[in-house]
């Protein structure tokens, strides 16, 4: 399968969006054949029902902890690019962490603090299926940023299933957003926290996300991290 551009996103934009919304679109970042065939992959995955952890209805596919190809590849190229933003987020927030250069290094990280538990999966949502509104923040090495894309088209294999942020700053009303999505088109996004710049500096907004209910059909997604839980 051939690799989606990576190198050559325009990273500087991408920072930009990331800074202003918790989020930058990637349109088109797939193309459909190479969409389709991740979303074929759920067949062989072990799955996990939304409903026991009380986040929604219908399944996580959860990859093993060495991620298939092609997706080790291109979630370690990723990485490159977002670990520059991921330190400059730390550096606003007045954290001394620093995100290390390779995805390898960051994870040797987290399996020494207990964090081995992989959760990059593929969703599997059909009628009357969704996600609530959650986030992926747990242990002491958390990479602020992952991806997601989505597998399946709109008003083709399913109908409904919108991809949903909310945005919580202090002592305001949490901001919705609607990604509009369509197959093989991926996101960035805040993982649990990002910095806001306000009148008095910067400050922590907390951030979270899901997928509104199916209404028909069948809706597979991506969600690729760059951490481990615990």
């Amino acid at each position: 399968m051939d690799a989606p551009v990576i190198d050559g996103l325009d990273w500087t934009g991408i920072a930009a969006q990331l800074d202003a919304e918790g989020y930058a679109f990637l349109p088109r970042w797939l193309a459909p054949e190479q969409a389709r065939a991740l979303g074929r992959q759920a067949a062989g995955l072990r799955r996990a029902p939304l409903a026991h952890g009380g986040l929604g209805q219908g399944d996580l596919c959860r990859f093993p902890a060495g991620l298939p190809a092609p997706l080790a590849g291109w979630r370690e190229a990723l990485y490159r690019h977002l670990a520059p933003i991921a330190n400059r987020w730390s550096e606003r927030l007045d954290s001394a962490y620093r995100y290390p250069g390779e995805l390898a290094d960051f994870l040797r990280r987290g399996r020494q603090a207990g964090q081995a538990h992989a959760l990059s999966h593929l969703s599997l949502l059909r009628e009357d299926g969704y996600v609530a509104l959650h986030q992926r923040g747990e242990g002491a090495h958390v990479f602020p940023l992952q991806c997601v894309a989505l597998l399946s088209e709109p008003g083709l294999d399913f109908t409904g299933g919108e991809f949903v942020m909310t945005e919580q700053r202090p002592r305001m009303q949490s901001r919705p957003m609607v990604l509009p999505l369509r197959l093989g088109d991926a996101a960035l996004i805040a993982t649990a926290h990002r910095p806001a710049r306000g009148t008095h500096g910067d400050y922590r907004v907390n951030l979270k996300h899901a997928i509104s209910r199916v209404r028909g059909g069948e809706r597979v997604g991506l969600e690729l991290f760059f951490h481990d839980a615990p």
